[in-house]
């Protein structure tokens, strides 16, 4: 009953985000989306910092009011308080709690300390919770969001109204829940932000009852240390699922997706699900051109990769410069030709596919989507990918999904299985 409890309050606070959005004239606005998604993590990780410190001093536990409680804390107090906290908090300053903006929204120029306010916190936390970009620089974890106010006399008062929306409930009860419950959260947070546009790389979004399912035939037996990687990671759906299969304590997640949108929502779903430390390895940059993980010169091999990718997307911008020598024994099977007409049905998922069996440690195991099309053709690149899944003995099965299991796309889809350990070569 609890956690129907939080988990209704929780979509009400998504929702009031979303109306104060709408009365600022951001409804469905292209940053609307970093609007909601970063207040609401604001507040989580306001919230757990709270949790936190109330496991290390019983004072703050007992207080009514433990952000007073801890004003009263000297410099070197809150400095020693601040390295007992464990590695996946974030450390903010007192100035930093949503209780001290609250107490200030009377203050002239308010938007200005909510947008500074957002920027500390970036700036303080930056080694743990920034992603990189391909070349390595840092994407922040807040921007200035008042600046998506275009009038600017109506700042202060669309800050006024996300800080008003934080301070009714507190997160601090369901720090102890489980996966489930946060992966049901995350995707009622997105639901509305993560459509297939038709862009580059378009972020195809697996349901949560896919992953699960994915997840559970990939992971039948436990397993410690191990890597887990995905080439086109999206929100993160698939690599969540797998995590918690494995143990979010048991594993690293690796991945790469051209799109910024999606890395921000894979940051997201991370700190949400206890995998903080995983955040570093998280790579805004393009896999097929630039792919980012390696082991010396050489590309990082996985025990664990999942992926559902773009099935079709005009990739000829960049079609000859993954047609290389370098690339041959990763792109076994061939390379899409550019088509005269529908270049935006070039089939990328097949360099995907060659991707990931080329990234598998020996002994690695995978689950693809792919268009139910690749399972029948009878010539060309997806025959070859198949023939070589089969002589390698690699292809441990193929499970056929409903129709329009998938609401970004009408096409019917497979989930692929690979093992490189299936020494006997079964089928199933």
């Amino acid at each position: 009953m609890v956690n129907q409890e939080f988990k209704t309050k929780t979509m009400e606070l998504i929702d009031n985000l979303k109306t104060a959005c709408a009365s600022y004239g951001l409804g469905n606005d292209g940053n609307e989306f970093k609007i909601i998604t970063q207040v609401f993590l604001y507040k989580f990780m306001n919230d757990k910092f709270g949790y936190e410190v109330k496991q290390i001093d019983p004072r703050l536990k007992k207080a009514e009011n433990w952000e007073a409680e801890i004003s009263k804390y000297s410099d070197e107090e809150y400095e020693m308080l601040l390295l007992q906290l464990p590695p996946d908090s974030a450390r903010l300053k007192p100035e930093h709690f949503i209780s001290t903006l609250f107490n200030k929204q009377n203050q002239e120029e308010f938007h200005k300390l909510f947008d500074d306010t957002l920027r500390d916190i970036s700036i303080l936390n930056n080694d743990i919770f920034s992603v990189k970009t391909g070349s390595g620089a840092k994407i922040k974890l807040f921007d200035e969001l008042s600046q998506y106010i275009t009038d600017s006399s109506e700042r202060d008062n669309f800050c006024k109204a996300l800080i008003d929306k934080l301070v009714n409930f507190s997160f601090e009860e369901i720090f102890e829940q489980k996966f489930d419950f946060f992966a049901n959260i995350f995707e009622y947070l997105i639901k509305d932000y993560n459509k297939d546009g038709g862009g580059k790389y378009a972020e195809y979004y697996t349901p949560h009852a896919v992953a699960k399912i994915m997840a559970s035939i990939l992971v039948d037996a436990p397993v410690s240390n191990v890597t887990c990687y995905d080439p086109s990671a999206g929100s993160g759906q698939l690599l969540m699922n797998l995590a918690h299969a494995i143990g979010e304590d048991k594993c690293t997640i690796y991945s790469q997706d051209i799109s910024q949108k999606s890395s921000g929502m894979l940051r997201l779903n991370l700190i949400l699900n206890n995998l903080v430390h995983s955040i570093q390895n998280i790579i805004k940059g393009d896999t097929l051109l630039s792919p980012y993980h390696k082991d010396g010169d050489d590309l990082k091999k996985f025990d664990y990769v999942v992926s559902n990718p773009p099935f079709k997307l005009d990739f000829s911008d960049i079609r000859d410069d993954l047609d290389t020598k370098k690339n041959k024994e990763r792109f076994f099977a061939g390379i899409p030709n550019i088509p005269k007409m529908d270049m935006d049905k070039m089939a990328i998922y097949l360099l995907f596919i060659q991707h990931i069996m080329y990234s598998l440690k020996p002994n690695g195991k995978a689950a693809i989507v792919v268009p139910t099309g690749f399972v029948t053709a009878q010539s060309g690149i997806e025959k070859r990918i198949r023939e070589k899944l089969i002589d390698k003995k690699m292809l441990r099965g193929v499970v056929s999904m409903p129709s329009n299991i998938f609401a970004t796309t009408g096409t019917n889809v497979s989930i692929l299985f690979l093992d490189k350990t299936n020494s006997k070569g079964d089928i199933v």
